[in-house]
């Protein structure tokens, strides 16, 4: 089973955000599917621990086939919650760690395998060689199928060559967060064929987008026969590493329209200046 190009990020599904009963998430899973979109993000912490079990608890009776989809998570926040009444937030990438948020999340999906794992974020104390041995131990036995990281630099990931394959890695990347665009890390994620997740694709857009950036998509949208949300995230989709953005939205319309963008060939000269009114400045 391969990634849709759009993926489902379900971080606000839960308690974290719209907090839908059981019944709204099955529909929204549902329609989710319909649109095309295969894929779902979670993450062991999403929802203090919650949403994971939720999301599962729905998937069943959409009866849609487990091999029809491809079922992300992450783990190694250790985060404050009631589940986890702990008082400092920290990582912990420890084998038996790693082994236990793996089958807690198999449990709460309740599937006997995970599409991909993610390492949530760098810990300053990561240990490679057991990660990678854990990580080995995982896919020999099935219980996950693919391997990968988020919020990673080109560093982090190269310190993995020789111990395990990466084949994502979950960035913030977005018009108005182009940090990755900069430093390297899409450069070396091309030349290592690891394939970028965009979270938060829509950035700051629209909550304090600049006044440049709108006017230019507003110019766009005309054009391009579109939204402002779907010529954000077909601006992505041009980057030559293959971008695959995690969208977050909880709403179904915008679920639906997002595979708009697609269809959607940015012309070059259109894509540098959405980048220059994010930038302030010209290309240099």
């Amino acid at each position: 089973m391969n990634l849709s190009r759009i993926i489902s990020g379900t971080m606000n599904w839960g308690t974290w955000g719209a907090n839908y009963s059981k019944q709204e998430m099955c529909q929204l899973i549902s329609e989710s599917f319909d649109s095309g979109i295969n894929s779902f993000d979670h993450a062991d912490i999403y929802g203090g621990y919650t949403t994971e079990e939720s999301f599962g608890d729905a998937f069943i009776d959409t009866g849609i086939k487990r091999e029809d989809v491809f079922f992300i998570s992450k783990c190694g926040i250790m985060y404050p919650s009631k589940k986890l009444p702990i008082k400092t937030k920290h990582y912990d990438y420890s084998e038996d760690h790693i082994i236990k948020s793996v089958n807690n999340s198999l449990k709460y999906l309740q599937t006997d395998y995970l599409d991909c794992l993610l390492l949530h974020r760098p810990s300053p104390l990561m240990d490679i060689n057991i990660i990678g041995n854990t990580i080995e131990g995982l896919i020999k036995s099935g219980k996950i199928k693919s391997f990968g990281v988020s919020n990673f630099t080109a560093d982090q990931m190269d310190m993995f060559k020789g111990k395990v394959e990466i084949l994502y890695n979950q960035i913030n990347l977005s018009l108005t967060h182009l940090d990755h665009m900069f430093d390297g890390t899409l450069e070396y994620m091309q030349a290592n064929k690891i394939l970028p997740m965009a979270y938060s694709p829509l950035g700051s857009y629209f909550k304090e987008g600049s006044n440049k950036i709108k006017k230019v998509v507003e110019s766009l949208k005309d054009k391009y026969s579109c939204t402002d949300y779907q010529l954000l995230i077909s601006w992505l989709l041009k980057h030559p590493s293959k971008v695959y953005p995690v969208i977050g939205t909880t709403k179904s319309d915008r679920i639906k329209k997002s595979m708009k963008s697609l269809k959607i060939e940015i012309e070059l000269i259109d894509w540098f200046e959405l980048l220059e009114a994010s930038v302030g400045n010209r290309v240099p």
